[in-house]
């Protein structure tokens, strides 16, 4: 876990909102599970074994924390940023909310307000 991911769980925890699943594997879970078989299961799919930082998913709530946006990280070139597109476009036509978030808005405190409102839009 990133030292972002911490600090958005510190605050999540803090604010006392409901526990989200860390490293949700949402298109195993979509696929039949993530038990025997799930590789294969996903090649017919054809998704790969894409994971949430943080999701509820009795909410079909994903929050994405966005690294390297200063530093030329991997989610910022390319092949990484075109991946992580696949990824919420797949998940999107699931069903799924997706909140993308950055290091300054976690820090600021406004990632955790947003994730707040997501999660009583979502209960309603």
């Amino acid at each position: 876990m990133s030292e972002l991911e911490r600090t958005l769980a510190f605050h999540i925890r803090a604010r006392k909102l409901p526990a989200p699943v860390r490293e949700y594997r949402f298109a195993a879970e979509a696929t039949g599970g993530t038990g025997p078989g799930v590789r294969k299961r996903l090649a017919d799919s054809g998704l790969k074994d894409w994971r949430f930082d943080f999701a509820w998913p009795g909410l079909m709530l994903a929050v994405e924390v966005e690294g390297g946006a200063w530093v030329g990280g991997r989610h910022t070139r390319g092949k990484g940023f075109i991946e992580d597109l696949k990824k919420y476009q797949e998940a999107q036509r699931m069903g799924w909310t997706i909140y993308r978030t950055a290091g300054e808005l976690i820090k600021n405190g406004e990632a955790v307000k947003t994730i707040r409102e997501l999660i009583e839009a979502a209960r309603t």
